[in-house]
């Protein structure tokens, strides 16, 4: 065969195999922006047909091809080009003046208008969020105007707020304010002098005979009435409380607790007992009531690697005289384990001996006894039988619920530390 030259006419007749005949460009698989316009509505009408009905703002599933449906509507421009598929009248609400469906008579037959001539748009350049909105060719962000989105939520049970779950306490005038007129001025001259100090609020402030400072208004609480366990475990009850302006609350016990921890202070007792009645609840003690004595709680100070190192340890004890004065010679006495003590609470008690409700306070409190062996001073062997290992609120809630009469319906759980109904 002679070499030459051939062109790329005499490659195509010389193809023996056949293999350059036939040669078929392959197929797109990319639709266009009227192809995507007609497959999105055809998903609509096959909704249609299948549920008899248009699609709703919810479920979620359905929300999609409602904003759809609804940009298609708005756009008179995709209705031109959809006229045809609409084969369940669907577009027949848009009001367009080329295809107004609502006739004025049920004898007129619209005319459809000419079809437009379709012009290849412009390439779109995105070069915002903006461009994105301004070019939503299927309305799938057209939900600027809708009452409801995928951010509405649906069947959600609202939280209620524990001022419309409860019932709300309004104050009102407090008619016998006079009763505790004088222990406002009494507290406040405390405070002046130094032998009360406002502090920050801890729950365990939270008994009869206290004074706090709510909203920059000064309070007494005189009762808590109705003790019980709320859903959380936590004591709660109506209140009895006088404020410095005049007027009385009988909100809960927690929302007291609350409304200080957000905006309030407490204010502590003051340091000689013997000079004050503050601690007395106006409402129930009279001049014909005898002051018996005094129920306290104390935290220990000892350096005893083993007394040091347990948690929540306290002491509830009795004094028939000021507790300034049980307390001197503490670090001398096996019963205060040798060792200094805090005062952290006092009680007074009245019409009954004091020695009778600390006894019935350790057998309350009885499967939590320390159970150590100590040393006094003469080396004699010593089992301290007044110290409790016990949250110090749920100990001081014991206390009140002894002082209140209350505490026959409860006992302490030792392994959840917490008291709870028999």
């Amino acid at each position: 065969m002679d070499k030459k030259k051939l062109s790329f006419e005499d490659l195509l007749k010389s193809d023996p195999l056949g293999l350059l005949k036939d040669v078929k460009p392959k197929a797109t698989t990319a639709h266009t922006e009227d192809e995507r316009l007609v497959q999105t509505f055809e998903e609509i009408n096959a909704f249609y047909e299948k549920n008899k009905r248009e699609p709703a703002t919810k479920p979620v599933s359905e929300w999609t091809l409602f904003s759809r449906l609804k940009g298609i509507r708005n756009n008179p421009t995709k209705i031109n080009q959809l006229l045809k598929y609409d084969r369940f009248n669907l577009l027949k609400e848009t009001g367009d003046k080329a295809y107004d469906l609502s006739l004025d008579s049920p004898n007129e037959v619209a005319e459809p208008a000419p079809e437009p001539i379709k012009k290849t748009p412009p390439p779109i350049e995105i070069k915002s969020i903006e461009d994105i909105l301004n070019n939503d060719l299927l309305g799938i962000l057209d939900t600027a105007k809708e009452e409801e989105s995928l951010f509405t939520l649906k069947h959600v049970k609202k939280q209620a707020d524990r001022a419309e779950a409860d019932f709300v306490a309004q104050r009102k005038a407090c008619k016998d304010f006079d009763k505790y007129e004088s222990l406002f001025k009494a507290c406040q001259a405390d405070l002046k002098t130094g032998k009360r100090k406002l502090v920050k609020f801890h729950e365990r402030q939270l008994q009869e005979g206290a004074f706090f400072v709510l909203k920059g208004v000064m309070c007494y609480l005189v009762r808590i009435n109705d003790l019980k366990k709320d859903k959380n475990y936590k004591v709660d009850g109506r209140t009895l409380i006088i404020f410095e302006n005049g007027t009385e609350s009988n909100m809960l016990l927690r929302s007291l607790g609350k409304g200080l921890f957000e905006d309030g202070w407490g204010v502590t007792f003051p340091d000689d007992e013997n000079t004050s009645k503050l601690a007395e609840s106006a409402a129930a003690i009279t001049e014909e009531d005898k002051l018996m004595g005094y129920i306290y709680i104390v935290r220990s100070k000892s350096k005893d690697p083993v007394i040091a190192s347990i948690n929540n340890l306290y002491k509830i004890g009795y004094a028939s005289t000021t507790v300034s004065d049980r307390l001197k010679n503490a670090e001398k006495e096996p019963t205060y384990l040798m060792a200094p003590v805090h005062l952290l609470s006092t009680y007074k008690v009245y019409n009954t001996a004091p020695n009778k409700l600390e006894s019935l306070l350790h057998r309350f409190f009885g499967n939590a006894c320390l159970d150590v062996n100590l040393y006094d001073s003469n080396e004699q062997l010593y089992r301290p039988r007044e110290w409790f290992v016990a949250p110090l609120d749920v100990i001081e809630q014991a206390v009140r619920f002894i002082l209140n009469g209350e505490i026959v319906k409860y006992r302490y759980d030792l392994e959840r530390g917490e008291i709870v109904g028999r």
